[in-house]
């Protein structure tokens, strides 16, 4: 496979020098159309430009590619994000950096490092052995040949070996791995006092006039955004069940033809005395071992009476031993075949023969038998009623799911009309915004949300659907939308309510409680204030703390993190000391009493510790060093790259 390669190896390693990775989606005959048609450039890397084609490209594949991974909870909104552009085009850079710097390096790779890179690719091998035919296999799957998969891969190493080397060979000094473990477990000895805001909302005091003032200053946080009334048809199990019932012939013949699962298969109660053998004991062990149980059979032969004595005292099975070998009632596929099969042909209150099993050799009885039974049916007539109704169920929704698909694009600017003829309810609902349905406290509905309409409504897939061009714009009935399995949607704008300010009667109680909550947080935090001031200056004991504890960076016991940051941030030379912190709930003082060294970790838990600060020293310095590269190759993001990034798709070129 490698001839090819081998006999043209001059002419292979300027093609890799002027293109490099092949993989990236920004290189090869698209780059060059970009540059002949003097597409957007977003950013530049040693002068030549990443174009907004090849960016688009990328961004395109990733967005694809999570909308794959995620499905019904994909939300192209919520992660095409300007920080989500932005680190696609800060990827591209590093990429093409990284690429520069291989080709300016003169990085390459040998024919046996390729070989055994492809050799050890767990897909392609087959019994831990790489396989040519599943190799051919595999890459015919990916519509590649391994002349492209050779060329892929050759270019991944010679790219690895600019940043790899760095931080595979990330090494932490000694002192600082040492000292960031006793941070970690250093323990400090720490009582704790709150001042928790709701204690002091009793002593806000909210007038009509600070409402209207807060509300004049900031309406526009209020803001709603721009939402829809819809009205939709739901089709799932319940809806398809509707209306339907269950004949007493079909309850009769789906009983019969199931009475397998109505019934109880024989169960037998089962003791048993073993004697353990290693899978990989030699031949005389396990005759000594059988020679035992045979000995043991014999015995209980002449007096089965004893049988739970020997159990105990010679059964090499913990579980059931001090249980007088008792396994319980068993049942068909509960014991090992050899075992089970031998216990079920067994006569009740009979010793077997010794038997043998992959965990050594049994002696067994069966001491009762419960025989095989089938419930009358009825006893289990709801159960098969629901079932076959479910069965009914499941057709239905198949036939009123194709009707509905059809009837949503036959009939386009008319719902009502189709849930009629479906037999569906038409549900409606007001205040669909692009990111999900409006809260109430900001939006006054006419109706209120049925059980059920909020899940539905706010699914990714129909927000997406919602605000589409033809739906949103020309309000024409959807397409038929798969909200869970078995749950599909069909829905139609009514209305379009424009962004407002809701009017102040409508919010007047929700700028109450946001009033009282911040003017009880203020309240909380200027007590602890001041109690920790007379503290400070000693004209007061520190009083009111709850009783120490001794926390770590691993064990925070009644403190959160805001609390424990605080405890573990204090130098240890200002110990003892009283502080105070702000927290989303009040203000906190915190007593720290002492400072003493915590109990090592063990040496298992260093290693591991250890392990992965070097991996993270050795990206930490990958990072730093594509930093230098990018300096050195002039890295700019250029106007258009600003824009996209915003979010702007009409930015000019240049």
């Amino acid at each position: 496979m490698f001839d090819f390669i081998r006999s043209h190896r001059r002419w292979m390693q300027l093609v890799l020098l002027l293109l490099v990775v092949p993989a990236f989606a920004f290189f090869g005959i698209e780059g060059y159309v970009g540059f002949m048609s003097r597409d957007k450039e977003l950013a530049e890397v040693n002068g030549v430009a990443i174009t907004q084609p090849e960016y688009d490209a990328v961004r395109r594949n990733q967005l694809e590619e999570l909308r794959r991974l995620l499905g019904a909870q994909f939300d192209a909104e919520a992660i095409d994000t300007p920080a989500f552009r932005e680190r696609i085009l800060n990827d591209m850079i590093n990429q093409r950096v990284i690429a520069e710097a291989a080709m300016q390096g003169r990085y390459t790779v040998s024919d046996d490092q390729v070989r055994q890179t492809i050799a050890n690719i767990p897909a392609v091998q087959e019994n831990g052995v790489f396989s040519p035919e599943r190799y051919r296999q595999v890459l015919a799957a990916q519509g590649m040949t391994p002349t492209d998969f050779e060329m892929r891969v050759r270019s991944d190493l010679i790219l690895s070996q600019v940043l790899g080397p760095i931080g595979s060979t990330a090494a932490v000094p000694k002192q600082v791995a040492d000292e960031l473990m006793a941070a970690l477990t250093q323990e400090r000895t720490v009582a704790l006092r709150r001042f928790n805001a709701e204690g002091f909302e009793a002593d806000v005091q909210v007038t009509d006039a600070d409402i209207q003032a807060w509300y004049d200053s900031n309406a526009e946080q209020l803001r709603l955004p721009e939402s829809v009334d819809v009205e939709f048809v739901v089709l799932d199990e319940a809806a398809a069940s509707k209306g339907l019932s269950v004949p007493e012939t079909e309850i009769e013949a789906y009983y019969q033809q199931n009475q397998a699962r109505f019934g109880q298969p024989e169960q037998r109660r089962v003791s048993h005395i073993l004697r353990e053998v290693a899978p990989d004991a030699d031949q005389a062990a396990k005759d000594a071992a059988r020679a035992k149980a045979q000995e043991i059979a014999d015995q209980l032969r002449a007096d089965p009476s004893q049988f739970a004595a020997l159990a105990a005292e010679l059964s090499q099975d913990p579980g059931s031993s001090n249980q007088g070998g008792d396994l319980g009632w068993i049942s068909k596929d509960t014991l090992v075949p050899e075992v089970e099969d031998a216990v079920f042909k067994l006569e009740p209150n009979t010793i077997s023969e010794v038997i043998e099993s992959p965990f050594g050799y049994h002696v067994a009885v069966v001491t009762d038998v419960q025989p095989a039974s089938i419930k009358p049916l009825d006893q289990v007539k709801e159960e098969v009623q629901d079932e076959v109704l479910r069965q009914m169920a499941s057709v239905r929704f198949a036939d009123l799911a194709t009707e509905l698909t059809n009837l949503v694009y036959d009939q386009r600017d008319a719902l009502e009309p189709i849930a009629q003829q479906l037999g569906l309810e038409l549900q409606r609902a007001q205040g669909l915004a692009r990111a999900g349905l409006l809260p109430e406290e900001l939006f006054v509905r006419q109706a209120p949300l049925q059980a059920g309409q909020a899940e539905i409504l706010n699914n990714p897939r129909v927000l997406q659907v919602a605000f589409s061009p033809e739906v949103f714009q020309d309000k024409l009935n959807s397409g038929v939308i798969e909200t869970s399995p078995g749950s599909v949607v069909a829905l139609r704008v009514e209305k379009v309510n424009p962004s407002a300010v809701p009017p102040l009667e409508q919010v007047k109680e929700l700028i109450r409680e946001q009033l009282v909550a911040e003017g009880a947080l203020r309240l909380a935090r200027e007590a602890g204030q001041a109690a920790l001031s007379v503290i400070v200056d000693g004209s007061q004991p520190a009083m009111g703390f709850a009783a120490a504890e001794v926390v770590s960076r691993q064990d925070a016991r009644n403190l959160n993190q805001i609390e424990l940051d605080a405890v573990m941030r204090l130098p240890e030379g200002e110990v003892p000391k009283v502080i105070g912190v702000d927290t989303p709930m009040g203000y906190s003082l915190l007593e720290v009493k002492a400072v003493n060294a915590g109990e090592p970790l063990p040496a298992a838990n260093q290693a591991q510790f250890k392990g992965q600060l070097a991996q993270a020293w050795g990206r930490a310095e990958e990072q730093a060093a594509l930093q230098v590269l990018r300096r050195l190759f002039n890295v700019q993001v250029l106007p258009d790259g600003e824009a996209i990034i915003d979010g702007d798709g009409n930015a000019s070129g240049r």
